[in-house]
Formats: C-alpha cells, sequence, structure tokens
C-alpha cells in the first residue's frame, strides 16, 4: 500500500523516529546539566526502598558507588546491579544527570550465605552520611519553577514542626504535606510504598523494586515519574493536570516495613523517632468539592472531557476512572450547562506502559466523548510532535525506558491520525479497548493494526520463508518456519523470531497472527462484506490478507471458547478496574501476596524488541493501514447499533 499523501502525520515521521533513535546514546551521554565531568549529585535506592544521596567525583563509577551504599547502609552490594533506567551502569558513570535517582537491584532472588555483610567504622559512617536537605527536587529543570517554590513552603512547615497527614484510602502509601498554616498543599506518593512494593503500607507487598507491578507492564516503583510525564507533557495546562515533580524526600512519618529497612545497626527502624528518605512523586493538592464518581457526569463541561481524554489517549492511561477526576465547582460561574465546574485528572502512575496494555477510559461512555471535537482541540491535537515529546521527556526524565517513549510515540500518531480522520474521542477510545470474549481478552483495533504492520516488516525481511501450521493449537498461537541450513546461509535472529528447537525459528508468541493464506474463505469473507451497507466499501480497501487476518482476530476466541462480543471498557468490568480504589479489596488489612492479586494479563504487542530501522519501517507500515482501519470503523458505526459484534 502506498502512503497517504492527505494524512496529517506524513511517512517522515517514521524517519524523524529514526533519526533520533539513532542518537538515543548520544543524548544519553549529554545530560549531565552541562557538566559532563563536574561533581555531581544521585540519589541510590535499594530494591527494598532504602535511598542515600552520594557526591559523585571523576573518579566515581559503579563499583565505588556501590561500595559506598554498603557502607552507609550496612546492605549487601554483591550479586547487584546499579541502573539507570534502561541502562546498567559499569565503570562509565557520565551518562548520569545531576540529581538522578539511581536503582540497585539484586542479580538473584536470594542472597548468598557468604556475602560479606560489613561493620563500618564510625569514620566512614561520617564520610558517606547523606548531607541532602529535608526535600530536593530530582531531574527538574526550569520547568518545575512553580513547584520549587511549593517545596520550600513545604520545608518550612517541617522545620517549625508541621507534620504532614496519611491518606488513609487508596492501595499505596500517600500523604499531605502542609504548609506553615497547616493547609494541605501536596500530595506525595513514596515509590516504594506503591501497591505491591516492599513497604506499602495497606498490606500489598510481595514485590521488589523494579519487579512487574499492579499492571505488568509499569514495573513496582516507577509510577512516580509517570505522574512528573503527566504533567510534563499537559502543554499550555491544556489538560489540567496539577504541577508535579519527582523528589527524595525525608521525613519520619513514612511507612517502614520491620524487616525490610535496615539502619547501620542492622535493625528494623524505629520511623516514630527516625527519619527515613523516600523517592516520591510530589504533586500540588489542589482543593476541591468531591471526584467525578460523586457527581452526574452528564454535567461535567464538554471541553474538560475531551481535553482530559486527549492527554489520556497520548499517554495511554490504563487508569482512567471517575475516582481520580476531581471536580471544583466555580463560584459565581454561569453560561451554559455544566460550564460551573472544572476538573482536576490526577493518578497518572499507571500511564505509558512498557508495552500496549488495555487501557481504562471511563469517558468512553459519557455523552461529552461523542461530540465531535473543536476546532481549538483539532488545532491543539495537530500541532502535537511524537518524537519532541519523547526528546522532551528523555531529557527532563533520563531515567524513563525507551519503550514507554515508542508506546507515547505511537498512541500520539494514532490520535492525530484518527482526530483527522474525523473520529469523535469515544470511538478513539474504544478502538484502543480491548473486548472480552467469554472470560479471554482479544486485541483491540489498535493492535491488529500493530500486528499487521509487524508482520508485514518482518515480511519484507525475510526473503525465504515457507509457513508450516502446527495442528496442535494451544493458548499461545505459533507458526514454525522450515529453515534448510545447507540451502541458506546462516540468518541472524530478528526481533520478530525467536529461535527453536532443531534450526527452526518460530515466531515471538505476541505476534498473534493468523496466517494461514491457503485458506480457501476469500469468496466467503467478500460475501460477508457485500452484505454490509454500502459505506463498507472502503473497509473492502484493505489488502485481503489484511482482511482475513482483522476478521480471524476478532472472531476467535484465544482459548478456543465461543461466545458473544461484549464491549466493556478497559476489557474488564467496572467493578474489576484496576486500580481497585473504591472495590474494598484492601479492607481488613492483612498482609497480601503480589501474586495472589495481580490480575492474568495478555501483551499482544510490544515495541521495545525493535531495533531502530525495524520500528521506522514499523511506523510507516502502521500509518499506511490506519486508514482503512478508520474507514472500516465509521462503516459498522454507520451499519450496524453501538456495542454489537463488528469486524473489519
Amino acid at each position: 500500500m502506498s502512503p497517504n499523501l492527505d494524512s496529517p502525520i506524513k511517512t517522515q515521521m517514521a524517519v524523524s523516529v529514526l533519526n533520533h533513535t539513532l542518537n538515543y546514546e548520544y543524548h544519553r551521554s549529554n545530560q549531565s546539566d552541562g557538566k559532563p565531568s563536574g561533581r555531581r549529585r544521585v540519589f541510590v535506592q535499594t530494591e527494598t526502598g532504602c535511598v542515600l544521596g552520594i557526591e559523585l567525583d571523576r573518579a566515581d563509577n559503579a563499583h565505588t558507588v556501590k561500595r559506598r551504599l554498603q557502607i552507609a547502609l550496612n546492605v549487601p552490594t554483591d550479586e547487584s546491579s546499579l541502573t539507570f533506567g534502561d541502562l546498567v551502569l559499569k565503570n562509565d558513570l557520565s551518562g548520569v544527570r545531576n540529581d538522578s535517582p539511581l536503582l540497585l537491584t539484586r542479580n538473584s532472588m536470594h542472597r548468598s550465605s557468604s556475602t560479606p555483610c560489613l561493620s563500618p567504622t564510625g569514620k566512614d559512617i561520617h564520610q558517606q552520611r547523606d548531607r541532602s536537605g529535608p526535600i530536593e527536587v530530582l531531574v527538574c529543570s526550569s520547568r518545575c519553577s512553580r513547584t520549587r517554590q511549593l517545596v520550600k513552603d513545604v520545608v518550612k512547615a517541617i522545620k517549625i514542626g508541621v507534620d504532614p497527614l496519611p491518606v488513609h484510602g487508596g492501595l499505596g502509601g500517600a500523604y499531605y504535606f502542609r504548609n506553615t498554616r497547616g493547609e494541605s498543599v501536596a500530595i506525595v506518593k513514596p515509590t516504594d510504598e506503591e501497591p505491591f512494593a516492599p513497604n506499602n503500607p495497606k498490606g500489598f507487598t510481595g514485590k521488589a523494586l523494579g519487579q512487574p507491578g499492579l499492571k505488568r507492564s509499569v514495573r513496582v516503583g516507577e509510577t512516580g515519574f509517570r505522574e512528573v510525564a503527566a504533567y510534563l507533557l499537559d502543554y499550555d495546562h491544556f489538560a489540567n493536570v496539577p504541577p508535579t515533580v519527582l523528589v527524595k524526600i525525608t521525613h519520619s512519618v513514612f511507612h517502614v516495613k520491620e524487616g525490610v529497612n535496615t539502619n547501620t545497626s542492622g535493625k528494623a527502624v524505629d520511623r516514630k523517632r527516625s527519619a527515613v528518605s523516600k523517592i516520591a512523586s510530589f504533586q500540588q493538592f489542589i482543593p476541591h468539592d468531591y471526584d467525578a464518581s460523586d457527581h452526574g457526569t452528564s454535567s461535567f463541561p464538554v471541553a474538560a472531557i475531551h481535553r482530559i481524554g486527549i492527554l489520556d489517549i497520548r499517554i495511554f492511561n490504563t487508569d482512567r476512572h471517575a475516582g481520580n477526576l476531581l471536580v471544583r465547582k466555580l463560584e459565581g460561574a454561569t453560561g451554559r450547562f455544566g460550564a460551573q465546574t472544572e476538573l482536576i485528572p490526577i493518578d497518572h502512575g499507571l500511564c505509558l506502559p512498557e508495552s500496549l496494555d488495555d487501557p481504562y477510559f471511563e469517558w468512553i461512555h459519557w455523552p461529552q466523548a461523542s461530540i465531535p471535537f473543536s476546532g481549538d482541540e483539532l488545532e491543539y491535537v495537530a500541532n502535537l510532535d511524537p518524537v519532541k515529546d519523547s526528546e522532551m521527556l528523555r531529557m527532563e526524565l533520563p531515567m524513563i525506558r525507551e519503550a514507554c517513549l515508542r508506546v507515547l510515540i505511537l498512541s500520539t500518531i494514532f490520535l492525530k491520525e484518527a482526530a483527522a480522520f474525523g473520529l469523535c474521542l469515544a470511538e478513539i477510545g474504544e478502538m484502543m479497548s480491548r473486548e472480552l470474549r467469554g472470560m479471554e481478552e482479544v486485541p483491540s483495533e489498535l493492535e491488529v493494526v500493530c500486528i499487521e504492520a509487524r508482520r508485514l516488516v518482518v515480511a519484507e525481511k525475510v526473503v525465504v520463508i515457507s509457513p508450516v501450521i502446527s495442528t496442535n493449537y494451544d493458548d499461545t498461537i505459533q507458526f514454525d518456519i522450515d529453515y534448510e541450513e545447507a540451502d541458506h546461509p546462516v540468518m541472524p535472529k530478528s526481533p520478530g523470531f525467536n529461535l527453536g528447537s532443531r534450526g527452526r525459528i518460530c515466531r515471538n508468541p505476541l505476534s498473534r497472527l493468523d496466517e494461514s493464506l491457503e485458506e480457501d474463505d476469500e469468496n466467503i469473507e467478500q460475501k460477508k462484506m457485500e452484505d454490509t451497507t454500502s459505506c463498507c466499501s472502503a473497509a473492502r480497501e484493505w489488502p485481503p490478507h489484511v482482511s482475513r487476518l482483522s476478521t480471524s482476530l476478532k472472531t476467535m476466541s484465544l482459548a478456543g471458547k465461543g461466545g458473544q462480543n461484549h464491549r466493556v471498557a478497559g476489557g474488564v468490568p467496572r467493578a474489576n478496574c484496576t486500580a481497585g480504589r473504591n472495590s474494598g479489596v484492601h479492607q481488613g488489612g492483612n498482609s497480601r501476596s503480589a501474586n495472589e492479586h495481580l490480575p492474568a494479563s495478555v501483551s499482544f504487542v510490544k515495541l521495545a524488541d525493535m531495533g531502530e530501522e525495524e520500528w521506522s519501517a514499523f511506523l510507516e507500515k502502521f500509518q499506511e493501514l490506519l486508514q482503512c482501519a478508520f474507514r472500516g470503523r465509521k462503516c459498522r458505526a454507520t451499519g450496524q447499533r453501538l456495542g454489537s459484534s463488528c469486524q473489519f
């Protein structure tokens, strides 16, 4: 298929993405606030939540940092790695920016009995003491100037004895920090108190920092910088996200699970007497009257829903429910119905997953989401630049993972193309949401396009393939490709394939493709297409193999069971929303294993395993296929009632 020259996102976008990703390591090595070789400060966090501020000089490397951490915190560092986002730090620390958070992770699950645990001398402890202040803003530029003043106000209050207040709701630990007048001005969420993190105060523990969390595509301890990313991406305060920064914060109010954090004597920290340092998100507290779950949603302003929805699409929010939309009444406001309230979106810790997941957009079924975008909204979307957005996040949040940035680029391109085509917010959200068939999830329409784009890219790379369809199907559909070593040179391992046994190449399970191109069902599918309304002629422009692929994915049950499609926002019933903030699952206060509560999740599309050239080619194919997907969506919306099953 040739590129659509009328598309608002030209194929040059993919070339631009390639040019930026090729310079990825260059940018990583030049993010030291203009001081690549001078003294810097970093904040090292262990996987159990301990935090230490360390001053670096030119002679420091990963080994010396781990040694100093071991002396100061009396924690074992053998068989451990020092990581900075995607980077595993070795000898060179030049790519680490000033005031960056680092994570120390163990390479093995269990500590060896022979691992030495030093007994530091008083001199050693004094030399390695954390000399940072009560609150230190991490890796933040001038964009955070508004929040820096707020931090100063909170520090003044702490010094005169104004203690923060714990937040009793939710699954994770959170605290209201106050100013000198006792007013709540900020909400702080420590990363080691997230759901399933080591020091979670609600009993949801069982995971170390860096492991899969509440959403398997979001790691434990990494929701904080996602909160900051949502604020940084909300240009011109378009969606009204409160100012947010990442901080190292020290206070005795924080929760410490007995036996997790240790002091220099190796005993459990008594948080009533000892101040504990944490890495946390620090967000301005916005006074409000209630949240959206306490109010009729039909009265909310259309523009507010559209703007929040646009942000949610861009950041691939997997947790937008009514409970994290604050509502503030505007005194004296008059005019159109709904103009007297303001919406404030919060809780963006589950955005920007590392792979395409199942988003949750509660606004999908709100009437405002079905109203077309305004001219101002379309202009805002048209001016979005996903490449510049990703570069900005690399600079402002250098610990962010490349996989998260690829999801941002993909979802922003999808939003721009869909809005330009004329789809409304509800239609865009529905195309991103998975459906339930029986008890199994099937890929969303967005994922179907991604799967096909990936297949086309791989097909162009493979010169000679001979598909062999296995007759023994299981839940993971795989296709073996015969490979005769004697007739062909050794092929390099492609990101889209895994080497199977006996020299064969097996398709990665994420590519759940129906490649039975020899099936004689083309006439049947054509007949089905002809039985629809006349507007479906646009959908028939899909290449034959794409039509069969899409139909197969949309009609099969991944567990081999039949059943009727049920469109559910986010792919799960409302009561089983990932956030679970109002579901009562945390009542009782007993400790819970993370493995007992993590929902089963399927990853149909992963973006991180593609090289730069393949990623660029994938985006080109993705954009080409989108136009046909949009025409199919419009066709089905015209020919069928909302909520019925549909096919490309």
